[in-house]
């Protein structure tokens, strides 16, 4: 199995914090796990709907939040008010660039910022479990930009 050790660090999880232990949460986990890069949660219950899954949209969105709780998926906004996953499962950290225009979300890495964030935390005495770096502004070719609004 794929994701066998996802299950067992989200079963631990579960167990640990009372909840119940079912197989939809496991299989929202699969297709959580398997979507390639941001989705909110309607994302991922028209996908589930469309390969004839039966689990509600209830049982997505609370799986969701338990996935993101479990650090299994990482929850981003990026200024438009709709909540994103994104798997931080075997990731590595990143960070975006959103364009205001078409709301095309490109990721990159730099270990400068990384630095940063751990210069930071040291001289503030702050243990960082996480961050999130998120440049907006506007693709510079318009021609590549997606739907222009």
């Amino acid at each position: 199995m794929k994701n066998q050790t996802a299950h067992e660090q989200f079963k631990k999880f579960l167990k640990r914090e009372k909840h119940r232990i079912t197989p939809e949460r496991f299989e929202v986990l699969d297709y959580a796990l398997d979507y390639d890069g941001h989705f909110g949660a309607d994302d991922l219950y028209i996908r589930m709907k469309m390969k004839k899954s039966n689990v509600s949209r209830a049982t997505i969105y609370n799986t969701l939040e338990l996935l993101a709780k479990c650090d299994l998926l990482a929850k981003r906004n990026f200024g438009d008010g709709v909540t994103r996953f994104e798997s931080s499962y075997n990731r590595k950290n990143h960070d975006h660039l959103i364009c205001t225009n078409c709301g095309n979300i490109t990721e990159f890495r730099k270990t400068k910022i990384q630095e940063i964030v751990n210069e930071v935390c040291e001289e503030l005495g702050f243990e960082s479990v996480g961050y999130s770096f998120n440049i907006f502004g506007k693709c510079k070719n318009v021609k590549s930009c997606k739907n222009l609004k």
